[in-house]
């Protein structure tokens, strides 16, 4: 699976943003996959994860509640909706997918769980 994401930007605390990440390959529908981001100096950490058929999503504490994760299978895409943005949501954005298939089991939260990932989206926030 190769994984592109798109989307970043520049916008205003408060101002919304919608995250892309296309996949490759007709087995995308197969894997869960995961949002994380890095902020400068930090280290990458899990923003959320939705399953193979996305009925099931999970987000972390920081986000939850302002941001959302869908995907499309027919379109191989997956997406993070983020709302009410703030200064500290600046970093760089990855998704990932789990290579498990069809798995039921609780969603991958951590890094090691993922190996697929894009290349990142910047995502900037102004006070």
């Amino acid at each position: 699976v190769q994984l592109q994401a798109s989307g970043g930007g520049l916008v205003q605390a408060g101002g919304s943003l919608r995250l892309s990440c296309a996949a490759s390959g007709r087995t995308f529908s197969m894997y869960a996959m995961g949002w994380f981001r890095q902020a400068p100096g930090k280290e990458r950490e899990f923003v959320g994860a939705i399953n193979w058929s996305g009925g099931s999503t999970y987000y972390a504490d920081s986000v939850k509640g302002r941001f959302t994760i869908s995907r499309d299978n027919a379109k191989n895409t997956v997406y993070l909706q983020m709302f009410s943005l703030k200064p500290e949501d600046t970093a760089v954005y990855y998704c990932a997918a789990d290579p498990r298939p069809f798995y039921r089991g609780p969603l991958a939260t951590k890094l090691y769980e993922y190996n697929y990932w894009g290349q990142g989206t910047l995502v900037t926030v102004s006070s």
